[in-house]
C-alpha cells in the first residue's frame, strides 16, 4: 500500500507540474502561424489530463478503497505512450516527445505493480 501511495503521488505531481504550464503555450506548440486551428482540442486535452492528475492524487490518498480506479489510471497512460511510440515509428514525432511517451509507459507499468501489490479493500 505505501508503494501505491508513492506511485501514484508522484505521478500526480508530475503530471501537474508538466501539463499545468501548457495552458500558458498555446502559441509555442502552434508553431510558426502562432494560432491552432482547433483550439479546443488543445484546452480540452489539457484539462482532461489535469484531471486524470487529480484522480492519481487522490488514489495516492487512499488506494486500497479505489484500487480498481488504478486500472484507469493505466488506460490513461497507455493512452499516450503507446500512440506516441507508434508515431514516432512511422516518423511523425520528435525524440523529445518519445521521451515523454515512454515516461508515461513506465508510469503504466509502476500502475500495474501498484495494482498487483494493493491489497482489495474488504468488504
Amino acid at each position: 500500500m505505501r508503494l501505491a501511495r508513492w506511485i501514484f503521488r508522484l505521478a500526480g505531481i508530475y503530471g501537474i507540474l508538466l501539463l499545468a504550464p501548457m495552458y500558458f503555450l498555446e502559441r509555442q506548440v502552434a508553431g510558426p502561424a502562432g494560432v491552432l486551428p482547433h483550439a479546443e482540442y488543445y484546452y480540452g486535452f489539457i484539462g482532461t489530463a489535469l484531471a486524470a492528475q487529480a484522480l492519481f492524487l487522490i488514489i495516492a490518498h487512499d488506494p486500497i478503497r479505489l484500487r480498481p480506479a488504478m486500472l484507469a489510471g493505466v488506460l490513461e497512460k497507455l493512452a499516450f505512450g503507446v500512440p506516441v511510440w507508434a508515431l514516432w515509428l512511422q516518423g511523425r514525432v520528435a525524440a523529445p516527445v518519445v521521451a515523454f511517451g515512454t515516461i508515461d509507459l513506465v508510469l503504466a507499468a509502476l500502475f500495474v505493480l501498484a495494482y498487483v501489490r494493493t491489497p482489495p479493500a474488504r468488504a
